[in-house]
């Protein structure tokens, strides 16, 4: 006989056999067991009873289930995966090929580059009466020029606008990002970002007519020091390295101060969160998180900004005295040019191949100096990153 035992109100009826033994329960080496639900004891299970030992080969919830093999699962085809049959998608082709196209185009440019100047430049300095590299004399219709004047203003002149520009680059990063607030911030940012829209040739006529002389009271300030090679007075009171060096940092400020910037604010949250936890001040914070964190990036904003200041022609050109031959002086108040300036100069003197390849020759000697400098940076950036 059956009882009609129900399972809902309306669900479905279950009927038992009243006849039939009772089912026993799970054993274990003749020991009965309760079950014990999936991930811990179920509702109603006695939380007394042992776990039921399973084979090591049927681990319930593990990554690869006994009988199924994940080597037989099809791809997931989207963003980066790779379709049926192992082939790209096609606009994953075409993207890799553009910009390996173009950054395979950007290296055979300066490779061409270096090649014309090299091509150009080897005649002129076989004709050469005096040593490229070690003398003073510039006399292209004599056939004799050297470039230690010229390379000694460009490395100084760019050093001076280098030293300037860098720490008020950072304080002014430093103010934007973590001092100003954001209402003073933006306008700050965006006139500092304005400063690299003027053109060179502002910059030359406002630095040769309003600041320099504004700089003289400095610069006399400075002859003080003049048992120091660099600070003896030459006789010139405007128009001079220093002049040129202040202008230049002007015009290398928005460079490195954007990129600090950018730097700086990417800042991870956790580091500075975890030097607030240490109980620094602002500026422990600074220094114990923002500054290290941002150092490469502000070491490649140096870089570039340098490499702007060792081409710079026009302002330069406006601004530097040209002194008659006389001796060599390492002062920054003293006159001079710059390889950039030198060619500008005396473009009017291209009449021949061998005066042309003499400037030629100059233009070689910056763009290994550029090039230098870059491949500087960039392995100073490597280092520190791989100790970082």
């Amino acid at each position: 006989m059956t009882d009609p035992t129900s399972t809902g109100a309306t669900g479905p009826r279950l009927t038992v056999n009243k006849d039939e033994p009772p089912l026993s329960p799970p054993s274990i080496a003749g020991e009965s067991v309760v079950p014990r639900g999936a991930g811990g004891d179920s509702l109603g299970d006695d939380p007394t009873a042992p776990p039921i030992d399973r084979p090591a080969s049927a681990v319930v919830g593990s990554a690869q289930p006994l009988g199924v093999s994940t080597l037989e699962k099809s791809p997931v085809l989207g963003a980066g995966s790779v379709a049926a049959g192992g082939k790209k998608q096609f606009a994953d082709r075409i993207f890799a090929g553009l910009a390996s196209g173009a950054s395979g185009f950007v290296i055979i440019l300066v490779a061409l580059v270096a090649v014309f100047l090299v091509i150009k430049a080897v005649p002129a300095l076989g004709d050469d009466k005096v040593n490229f590299l070690t003398s003073r004399d510039w006399d292209v219709a004599g056939h004799r020029f050297g470039i230690v004047d010229l390379l000694w203003v460009t490395v100084i002149i760019s050093i001076l606008a280098m030293a300037i520009a860098v720490p008020i680059s950072i304080g002014i990063a430093l103010f934007i990002t973590h001092y100003a607030p954001r209402r003073l911030a933006r306008p700050v940012a965006y006139v500092i970002d304005l400063l690299a829209a003027i053109p060179s040739i502002v910059y030359g006529i406002w630095g040769i007519i309003v600041l320099a002389p504004k700089l003289e009271p400095v610069q006399r300030a400075l002859y003080h020091l003049s048992g120091i090679p660099i600070f003896k007075n030459k006789g010139y009171t405007t128009g001079t390295i220093f002049d040129g060096g202040v202008v230049l940092a002007i015009m290398i400020l928005p460079i490195v101060t954007a990129i600090s910037r950018d730097v700086f604010e990417r800042t991870p949250r956790t580091n500075i969160e975890a030097a607030w936890a240490l109980g620094a001040t602002k500026w422990e914070m600074v220094r114990m998180a923002v500054l290290p964190y941002g150092r490469p990036g502000v070491i490649s904003g140096a870089m570039l900004g340098l490499g702007r200041a060792l081409g710079e022609t026009i302002a330069l050109y406006l601004i530097l005295s040209k002194p008659s031959a006389g001796p060599f002086s390492f002062s920054i108040f003293y006159g001079g040019e710059t390889f950039a300036s030198k060619i500008a100069n005396n473009a009017q003197e291209f009449s021949t191949p061998t005066q042309t390849g003499a400037y030629i020759a100059a233009g070689l000697v910056l763009f290994v100096l550029t090039f230098v400098v870059n491949a500087a940076a960039r392995w100073i950036v490597n280092r520190r990153r791989e100790f970082s």
